[in-house]
């Protein structure tokens, strides 16, 4: 067969492929049989196996898979994936759309309104028309490469042709993964079938599909994906409106959703809010809301951003769904810095689209504020149909014999005690050396640059040590010498990496006082506050005994930090650790009688950049002085440091009058004291 002639073939059926997924998965209108649409794709896969040196790039068989992977590699995203705010209401719709009248004084503001489309949002590469990459929001700043994956979704162009327009040399497209509803009971249909799992709701399903290791799994699930946006085009598209922009993107062949509107005035977005939230049920694909957007990309750019979202859109959420169960129990979960948690376990109930049996009551005063018993019934809400929450209690059917839900006298993990500082929301174990479920924190934590600086003791190391049960606690770290056979079975730990790590925990035991402190991990002592107490107390054993008011004559140390110590070192597990910890030969020189510091509990700020010298160089020659160096501006600071490209930190300290110094006023400060770098 001709070469031409094979080519015109894969192209026909590629293109009559891709006009039945687009019938199937986008329209819900299948316009042949499965098995008609098997004879074609088993056709063109018969057709490549003949004449692979025609196959073309845009092949559907490409997407059937490939290779399953081991785990997902982490993408840093080159134009942020922010999120959206929300509004539940109108007047907070009309609040949203004042702010931007405020902004664009005497400027006609149209608003484009689209479907929230409850499915997971991804972004798209593509180089000279060809799909290169797929990456999941993650975070916002950093996503999963999921191209793999992506290449399998039927209704996602993977190489982009148009006759109407000239195709970028590079675009980033924005949009939503999700599984249409027919595709998803379709799905848990044939689950359930095989006797397998079935999934609570389309997201969940589409989550679960685009984060499968193995694209084949992908590949046989009805994902659609539906763009809504671009991120970045080169040459720029030079289209003016968000409206214009997502119909541009439909004639390079992507869906967008079923429905949009661009509305003159905010009530006319209201309007739409309510004609959706009727029709909600009748759409093709499951919604949690509407995204409302300034239209013109010329008055986006004018309004600009906050830190997480945008100011010119803001996600209109459909009202909250509510179920009424029982609380059987309350546990208390302590997490990884010692806070104590209560958690609700619930008879399971079925609230917007998921079976909710667990809820956070978040902490004590709100226990206390709802008065939330064991054996009550309560309302449980999806808010923003993402988080479950106990929003009231049914007081008319609560049971003669409820007790009062108190907060624990003893951690429920190290049985040390629980203890909460007035003025404080939040309860914690005071075992933070000992406890289990603080375990991991507190190594990582002791073991830190700027406590014990145990070079080469990282997470990977510390997770394979409390696999082998080799650290209970930090102590455990002056043993692990004993334990060499055991650490060489560890894999790629050979033996110039155990050698390198006992050294490294050998020479850690020469320390100092202040390092020593910082390294417990109490909460409220950081690198500062360790300073200034190794320097009021001079020893160990005089900070141990030290009582509540002696600890709050500390510079840096407040009336709760000054609890925390107090608990910290009345906890007797805590100090069993302690007594191992100098036992295993850690030391520190004996004190030296403590000079004038000049700047004795003075509140510093250093921001910005310094040419001459990092921040923490700074940092480190103002606490030299006795200075304390502080994060944020209050009325408190005494000066700030600023270099280049200083901020909101420097205009907060113009506004409050606080003395400013720029790089050479500090420079000759410190000069004053004899520092011989500035």
């Amino acid at each position: 067969m001709e070469h031409n002639s094979v080519i015109e073939q894969m192209r026909q059926l590629i293109q009559l492929i891709a006009k039945h997924n687009h019938a199937y998965y986008v329209m819900d209108q299948p316009s042949i049989s499965d098995s008609e649409y098997d004879h074609l794709f088993h056709q063109l896969k018969a057709l490549e196996q003949q004449h692979p040196e025609c196959i073309q790039a845009d092949t559907p068989t490409n997407k059937v898979g490939g290779q399953a992977l081991s785990k997902f590699e982490s993408v840093t995203h080159a134009v942020p994936m922010l999120s959206l705010g929300n509004v539940f209401n109108q007047e907070d719709l009309f609040a949203f759309a004042r702010r931007i009248d405020e902004r664009l004084p005497n400027q006609k503001v149209q608003y484009d309104v689209e479907l929230k489309l409850d499915g997971l949002a991804i972004s798209l590469w593509y180089e000279n028309g060809v799909l290169v990459r797929g990456v999941t929001r993650g975070d916002g700043e950093t996503g999963e490469d999921i191209t793999q994956n992506v290449k399998t979704i039927r209704n996602l162009p993977k190489v982009l042709s148009s006759q109407h327009q000239a195709i970028p040399e590079f675009l980033e497209v924005r949009g939503e993964v999700l599984m249409p509803k027919q595709g998803f009971e379709k799905l848990n249909a044939d689950q359930e079938a095989k006797g397998e799992k079935t999934f609570a709701n389309p997201r969940n399903a589409a989550a679960g599909s685009l984060r499968q290791l193995d694209p084949n799994i992908a590949a046989s699930r009805p994902l659609a994906f539906y763009a809504y946006g671009i991120a970045q085009c080169v040459p720029n598209h030079g289209l003016a409106t968000m409206h214009d922009s997502l119909h541009w993107l439909t004639k390079f062949g992507f869906e967008i959703a079923e429905r949009q509107f661009l509305c003159a005035s905010i009530e006319e977005v209201q309007q739409r809010y309510e004609q959706i939230q009727q029709e909600r049920p009748d759409l093709k694909v499951e919604i949690d809301g509407m995204v409302i957007k300034v239209d013109s990309l010329k008055q986006q750019q004018q309004l600009g951003f906050l830190s997480r979202e945008p100011r010119w859109a803001i996600a209109y959420k459909f009202p909250a769904q509510a179920a009424l169960t029982k609380v059987e129990n309350i546990d208390w979960q302590v997490g990884r810095t010692g806070t104590l948690t209560p958690v609700a376990r619930l008879t399971p109930v079925f609230v917007g689209g998921v079976t909710v049996s667990n809820v956070t009551l978040h902490n004590i005063g709100e226990i206390h504020r709802l008065d939330v018993r064991i054996g009550d019934t309560v309302s449980v809400y999806r808010t923003g149909d993402v988080i479950p929450k106990v929003e009231k209690v049914w007081v008319e059917f609560r049971p003669a014999d409820t007790e009062m839900v108190n907060l624990p006298t003893n951690c429920p993990v190290c049985e040390s005690p629980v203890v909460m500082p007035e003025g404080e929301a939040l309860a914690r174990c005071s075992g933070g050396l000992y406890c289990a479920a603080q375990r991991i924190e507190a190594i990582r934590h002791f073991v830190s640059r700027k406590a014990l600086d145990i070079e080469g003791l990282g997470d990977r190391w510390v997770e394979s040590l409390l696999h082998l049960d080799l650290l209970k606690d930090v102590a455990d770290i002056y043993h692990l010498h004993e334990h060499r056979d055991t650490l060489l079975t560890i894999e790629k730990m050979g033996e110039k990496s155990v050698q390198n790590l006992i050294d490294a925990i050998e020479a850690s035991k020469k320390t100092t006082l202040a390092r020593f402190i910082y390294g417990l991990g109490i909460r409220g002592v950081g690198e500062t506050t360790a300073r200034m107490l190794a320097n009021t107390f001079q020893t160990l054993d005089a900070l141990k005994v030290a009582d509540v008011e002696a600890l709050k004559k500390t510079p840096d140390v407040g009336d709760i930090t000054a609890e925390w110590i107090a608990d910290f070192f009345q906890a007797p597990h805590n100090i069993e650790v302690l007594d191992r910890l100098l036992a295993a030969g850690i030391h520190w020189d004996a004190p030296t009688a403590p000079t004038r510091q000049p700047l004795n509990g003075e509140s510093w700020v250093v921001t910005g950049t310094l040419e001459s010298m990092g921040r923490d160089e700074a940092t480190q020659k103002l606490q030299a002085l006795g200075a304390r160096v502080s994060g944020s501006v209050s009325s408190k600071t005494k000066c700030v440091v600023a270099g280049e490209k200083a901020g909101s930190k420097l205009d907060k300290a113009q506004k409050l009058e606080i003395r400013v110094m720029n790089e050479q006023e500090f420079l000759a400060f410190l000069a004053q004291y004899g520092d011989s770098t500035a």
